[in-house]
C-alpha cells in the first residue's frame, strides 16, 4: 500500500512540474522607486542573431499586444513623446545540448525465484539501480528578454527572460503571450486593483 501511495505522489509532482515549462529570470536596480515611471514608450526589438522564429508579424504581434496590456494594467500609460521608461525586447533561439541518461531500473529478489517458497506471498526484497550518461540530444530553446530603460539617464533599470525549449515553432509562437505575461509578473509593480 505504501508504495502506491509513494507511486502516485510521485506521479502528481511530476505532472504538476512538467505544466509549467517557462522558467523566469529578472534582476533590477535595487531602492529604486518604480512608481515615479509614469509614462512608457518602445524602442525597436534587439536583433539577435539567431533562428527567425519570433522574427515574423504574428511572434511581434503577441509579444507586443500582451506587454503593453501587462505595463498599463500596472499603471503607466503609453506615450510617444517624451515617455518616463523605455522598453525593448529580445527575441532568441538558440541550440544547446544536454546529457542523455539511462532509465532507473528495479532488479527485485526473492526466496526461491519469484514465487519464493512461500508463494506469491512469500517476502521479497530489491534494490533501485541510478541512471547513467548515454549521449547527447541536441535541443532548442527560446528566450524572450525585456529591459526597462529610464530615459533620463539611459541606463537599464529592470531586466527579465522568459526561457522554454521550443519543439514546434508555430506552438512557441502561440505560447507567447503567456510568456510574456510570466515575465511582466518580474516587474517591480504590481497588477492595479480596478
Amino acid at each position: 500500500m505504501n508504495r502506491i501511495i509513494i507511486f502516485l505522489t510521485a506521479f502528481v509532482l511530476l505532472a504538476f512540474a512538467s505544466c509549467s515549462s517557462h522558467k523566469y529570470h529578472t534582476t533590477r536596480v535595487q531602492n529604486l522607486d518604480f512608481n515615479q515611471f509614469k509614462t512608457y514608450g518602445w524602442l525597436e526589438p534587439v536583433d539577435s542573431l539567431s533562428k527567425d522564429y519570433y522574427n515574423n508579424d504574428i511572434a511581434k504581434g503577441n509579444i507586443m499586444t500582451t506587454a503593453n496590456k501587462e505595463i498599463e494594467a500596472r499603471g503607466l500609460t503609453y506615450s510617444k513623446e517624451n515617455p518616463d521608461v523605455l522598453f525593448r525586447y529580445i527575441a532568441i533561439v538558440n541550440n544547446k545540448s544536454r546529457m542523455v541518461y539511462s532509465s532507473p531500473y528495479y532488479a527485485g529478489w526473492g526466496w526461491g525465484g519469484p514465487w519464493g517458497w512461500g508463494g506469491p506471498w512469500g517476502f521479497y526484497g530489491g534494490y533501485y539501480g541510478g541512471s547513467y550518461p548515454v549521449g547527447k540530444e541536441r535541443v532548442r530553446y527560446g528566450h524572450i528578454i525585456f529591459e526597462a530603460i529610464d530615459r533620463k539617464t539611459n541606463s537599464v533599470i529592470w531586466q527579465a527572460r522568459g526561457t522554454t525549449e521550443v519543439n514546434e515553432p508555430e506552438k512557441a509562437i502561440n505560447e507567447l503571450p503567456k510568456a510574456v505575461t510570466g515575465i511582466m509578473k518580474e516587474y517591480p509593480l504590481p497588477i492595479l486593483k480596478k
